[in-house]
């Protein structure tokens, strides 16, 4: 009977969505490209705030008293995804439950939040029904944390959470897969923003998700992403003002249907054998929405944070 029920556990945990978006080396290169654009008035008041997390020591370890600020923000942006591996943070699911679910207390909340990480907005290319993402998602935290930062009356400790949580959300909104999920009769319940979409066969755990998570490239050396973030072309002039959270998302949105979708990716779970034509598509398409995604970050804060 135990046996029965670790394997149910294990299962459970399989089909939930665990994937990051994008990897941490993807989340600290926007981070970074967005550190570039700060005012030096926001760089002093984002350093001083990043300093209350719990983890801000381990993030600036190595780096000289000149490279700590950017490397503590560019290292800050995947710390939502940190505590899913944490010990001393509860995991309440994978779909919001209750009050706590969309909570905003700063560090004292030991939740995971998951589904804060993504708004599967749906489609069906087959005309199987579908369902709305629930609330909280990536979208209402985006709002509402940039709207703390704003807060003349919102306590240090409930910023510094939302700031580290909106460096990340932003980054989020931007990978076309965390922003859909497809609906076919083979998936009546959604792909999980391709998260069920095989790229080999079983027991293979190769999946469209991961594949596009890993766009921008895979490690965890905040130097080198610094690094890499160099190397992407600037956002297209005039993106960086378009502050409006419901429009990232259905442009990431329209990108997973023409772009994630696209052939050799088929209707159903697959396994698909992505070929170097898309692979290289969806690096330029990466690169393309890390510089746009840091560029709108750096003036949700410019613009908000006091």
């Amino acid at each position: 009977m135990r046996a029965g029920i670790v394997s149910l556990a294990i299962l459970l945990v399989f089909l939930g969505r665990q994937a990051p978006a994008w990897d941490l080396r993807g989340h600290m290169m926007v981070a970074a490209i967005a550190w570039d654009q700060l005012t030096p008035k926001s760089k002093a008041r984002v350093s001083q705030l990043l300093r209350l997390n719990p983890d801000y020591s381990d993030w600036i370890d190595g780096f000289s008293s000149r490279e700590r600020s950017k490397a503590a923000f560019s290292r800050a942006a995947g710390w939502p995804d940190d505590i899913k591996r944490d010990s001393r943070y509860t995991n309440d699911g994978e779909a919001p439950n209750g009050p706590d679910a969309s909570r905003n207390t700063g560090y004292d909340d030991k939740l995971m939040h998951r589904y804060w990480h993504y708004k599967d907005v749906p489609f069906s290319p087959d005309g199987t029904p579908t369902k709305e993402s629930p609330e909280p998602n990536a979208e209402t935290q985006i709002i509402a944390f940039r709207d703390t930062l704003a807060s003349r009356t919102a306590s240090d400790d409930v910023k510094s959470y939302d700031l580290v949580w909106l460096l990340h959300l932003v980054g989020d909104v931007h990978q076309p897969l965390h922003t859909t999920s497809r609906f076919t009769r083979d998936l009546p319940d959604g792909d999980r923003g391709g998260n069920l979409v095989k790229l080999c066969e079983s027991p293979c755990r190769n999946e469209l998700h991961a594949f596009w998570d890993n766009a921008l490239g895979t490690g965890t050396s905040t130097r080198a992403a610094i690094n890499a973030a160099r190397n992407i072309d600037d956002a297209p002039q005039g993106s960086a003002a378009n502050q409006d959270v419901h429009s990232w998302i259905v442009e990431s949105f329209e990108i997973a249907k023409t772009s994630a979708y696209k052939s050799p990716i088929g209707p159903g779970q697959g396994p698909f054998e992505l070929t170097d034509t898309y692979k290289r598509a969806a690096k330029k398409v990466a690169a393309e929405r890390a510089a746009i995604a840091g560029a709108r970050l750096a003036k949700l804060i410019n613009d908000n944070l006091q």
